[in-house]
């Protein structure tokens, strides 16, 4: 029997469900960014609300292609939905350029998403694929540096991310802490350093910083060739989390439990890597 992790509380009919926002770019073959992030909003009862950065061209082999979706259109999507409808976390994926990281930023500042607002904000940095298609000009760096990490309630970078923004390549336990270091010096409340990606280790070790203590998360590693959208959709199980008010602790151990065993229902699509499952909860 594969154990089962714990699921968040629902509403019951016809209530206002808790609300989150994805502000995150669209992926034509379903397996990450938005429709990763509103899947497991869905499956943990959460309402999704979106704000749409880039129309990405992909499949399961790759990205061949993108279109940025205009920055001031980017921003008043974040306007429109916190103003009237309300989110209790937020988090961000592909951001795709300077100029959409700088709309995101001055549009969560004026509604209160991370920095000192009250709606906890999980970033995700994406830089780029799991196939090395780059998601991020290079340029763009120095903004997510500088502007958006700032503003993180947790930043969830995955390992080629880390070494992208720290420079830090992450190898081991000492490495990793360098890095979880560098990233809360950058300004986040909490860095995460995750390990999915080190295929050193037999186990997944993700590694929590508030710049006081590590907090250490680990799960055995599950060996699939399926893990697209592995760290959308830890990140959108986190903001669920958050959003039902859970501490960030807390909220990354909700998260991981429920990634590995999407990962563990991961399934083949197309030829190349399929996708993590959430719909695990729906086949049993």
């Amino acid at each position: 029997m594969t154990a089962t992790p714990p699921l968040l509380p629902t509403a019951p009919d016809g209530q206002t469900p808790v609300r989150t926002l994805t502000i995150a770019g669209s992926d034509s073959g379903g397996g990450a960014g938005i429709q990763a992030d509103m899947r497991t909003f869905a499956l943990l009862g959460v309402h999704a609300c979106v704000a749409v950065t880039a129309v990405t061209v992909q499949n399961s082999q790759g990205v061949t292609g993108y279109q940025e979706i205009d920055p001031r259109i980017v921003a008043d999507q974040i306007r429109a939905v916190v103003t009237d409808i309300g989110v209790g976390a937020a988090k961000t994926g592909m951001l795709a350029s300077s100029a959409i990281i700088d709309a995101v930023v001055a549009a969560t500042g004026e509604v209160g998403i991370g920095g000192d607002g009250p709606i906890p904000f999980v970033v995700d940095p994406v830089c780029a694929s799991m196939h090395g298609d780059p998601l991020l000009a290079d340029e763009a760096l120095d903004d997510l540096r500088d502007e958006l990490i700032p503003r993180a309630t947790v930043v969830t970078p995955n390992l080629d991310e880390v070494r992208l923004i720290t420079g830090i390549d992450v190898v081991d336990a000492d490495t990793q802490r360098a890095a979880a270091r560098a990233l809360h010096d950058l300004g986040a409340r909490w860095a995460l350093v995750k390990g999915g990606h080190l295929r050193s280790s037999d186990h997944s070790p993700d590694l929590l910083y508030d710049g006081a203590d590590f907090l250490e998360f680990d799960h055995e590693r599950i060996d699939t060739p399926h893990d697209h959208g592995a760290g959308d959709t830890l990140g959108a199980a986190m903001t669920a989390a958050l959003a039902h008010g859970y501490s960030v602790p807390d909220a990354l151990a909700f998260a991981k439990g429920w990634v590995t065993r999407c990962l563990r229902a991961a399934y083949p699509l197309g030829g190349g890597h399929g996708p993590v499952n959430p719909l695990w909860r729906v086949g049993g």
